[in-house]
């Protein structure tokens, strides 16, 4: 077996890959009269349902940073490398990314707190 030249990015890439494919699996699935979507908060990804919501709103390359940015802990410089883009796009992208989530979760706990 030869020997990746960057194994660390190969498995950022790998799992960045089998994120993106499940992304893309998930929004052509439709749920049956509600069967598949598991109850609020209990989605089994470690994740509140709208933490999970939130994240889905995002467009795809913001959500490819937060993913790489935040839940990897990739840094910038990699994070701009696996993704093909400079450095400050990925800086962007990512206050874009967390500014649009700020807002949707707030939203979100707003409207939670108005029902009775």
């Amino acid at each position: 077996m030869s020997r990746h030249p960057a194994p660390r990015a190969w498995v950022v890439r790998t799992a960045l890959n089998a994120g993106a494919s499940w992304w893309h699996r998930r929004a052509r699935e439709t749920p049956l009269a509600d069967h598949d979507i598991a109850p609020s908060g209990s989605h089994g990804h470690g994740l509140d349902a709208v933490v999970l919501a939130a994240l889905r709103s995002l467009p795809a390359r913001q959500r490819e940073v937060i993913v790489l940015r935040v839940f990897l802990d990739v840094d910038i410089a990699t994070t701009a490398r696996q993704l093909g883009i400079a450095p400050g796009t990925v800086r962007a992208h990512q206050a874009r990314a967390m500014t649009a989530l700020r807002n949707e979760l707030a939203a979100a706990r707003t409207t939670t707190e108005m029902k009775p």
